[in-house]
């Protein structure tokens, strides 16, 4: 029979509280069950040094109800971002704990068991609520609410179902059945006048960084990451930042040996006396960054419009002023045929690459 505690007296019962003092004076605490093993001698379990989370734990070994504090939202939250968002690629990282932080702001507090699927529209339709009061300010565009709700939708769905793995409910996820707000993809396409007329007025490593981009058909940020030792057997090889995926791109035709567009940029990048490991660098050999980038890309964009305005095109100047660096990659897409495309983009599935990435309609003969 367990002794009466006569520390802890805020913990349930067999559930302790460990306090030490770490070497550089930090205090730690942790919490441990006091149970007992197969041959039943007195045996610690530890339980976490979050509170919350012990009691979880120590309800699953006393077979007890979860404490109701321990049953809410956050504590997914906290071990979703302590455990899995680390592992993802830094970008995402990014998104995804600002999406968490909006998410926390809801439903930190809320009971895991009473989330609903009216709960979850409810989210929804007060977000794009906000986004179309803020619109009139210009604070911010409808469609980037739209994706923004629609992304930290998906989150929660996928912490609900890290939470019911994890043992923290056996609910079905709320976010089943539940509509997302319907997105429009981008639909800008960089014709030919835009694009030389950016790149006109282009830095040398910009310039460098828009074909590189338009001609490998990849994301801003995989572009970026290219270094010499990429080119391997004649080929420009790329793992995808997102996919994982791996490509390597032809840098010669094997069927009539003429070097391709791609290939005699990279030699001609090459041949400069640079001392970087980078494809993308500055005259002296820095590194391009995406700062670096975004900087030469406003400036370059803004002094193309300048000049548009001047030769009195005003239609250029506005369709300049929607160009973004990211347009390169639909560019590509939209200048080759669907199969190519889909395979230089690195998709599984073609149709990704019609209904997103291709933003010029199917050429067609006349009626005569």
């Amino acid at each position: 029979m367990n002794r009466p505690k006569t520390t802890g007296k805020d913990l349930p019962p067999r559930m302790l509280r460990r306090v030490r003092t770490l070497a550089g004076g930090k205090r730690w605490e942790g919490y441990y069950y006091d149970g007992r093993d197969e041959s039943g001698k007195r045996k610690e379990t530890p339980l976490g040094s979050d509170l919350k989370e012990a009691k979880r734990n120590w309800a699953e070994l006393e077979a007890a109800p979860v404490p109701a504090e321990a049953g809410i939202m956050c504590i997914v939250f906290d071990r979703y971002e302590r455990e899995i968002i680390p592992g993802k690629a830094t970008k995402t990282q990014a998104s995804n704990l600002l999406e968490l932080a909006r998410l926390r702001s809801v439903f930190a507090s809320a009971p895991i068991d009473a989330i609903t699927p009216q709960h979850i529209a409810q989210y929804r339709d007060a977000r794009m609520t906000k986004a179309r009061t803020l619109k009139e300010g210009t604070v911010i565009p409808a469609r980037r609410a739209t994706v923004a709700a629609n992304r930290e939708l998906a989150l929660f769905s996928t912490i609900f179902n890290k939470a019911r793995e994890w043992g923290y409910t056996a609910r079905t996820n709320p976010c089943a059945g539940v509509a997302k707000n319907k997105e429009t993809p981008r639909r800008y396409y960089a014709d030919d006048s835009v694009w030389q007329a950016v790149r006109d007025c282009a830095a040398i490593e910009l310039q460098d960084a828009m074909d590189l981009a338009y001609l490998s058909g990849q994301r801003p940020g995989d572009v970026l990451r290219f270094t010499h030792r990429d080119i391997v057997d004649d080929a420009l090889t790329v793992q995808q930042g997102k996919t994982s995926k791996r490509l390597a791109i032809m840098l010669t035709d094997p069927d009539s040996g003429a070097r391709s567009e791609l290939g005699r940029l990279l030699d001609r990048i090459r041949a400069r006396s640079v001392r970087s490991l980078w494809l993308l660098a500055t005259p002296d050999g820095k590194r391009l960054t995406t700062g670096m980038l975004r900087l030469r890309f406003t400036a370059a964009r803004k002094a193309a419009a300048g000049r548009a305005e001047e030769s009195e095109d005003t239609l250029l100047a506005a369709r300049i002023r929607k160009f973004q660096f990211r347009d390169a990659r639909p560019k590509a897409a939209s200048e080759m045929a669907l199969d190519r495309a889909s395979d230089l983009l690195g998709h599984s599935d073609k149709q990704i690459t019609k209904v997103v990435y291709q933003r010029v309609g199917k050429r067609v003969k006349p009626t005569k």
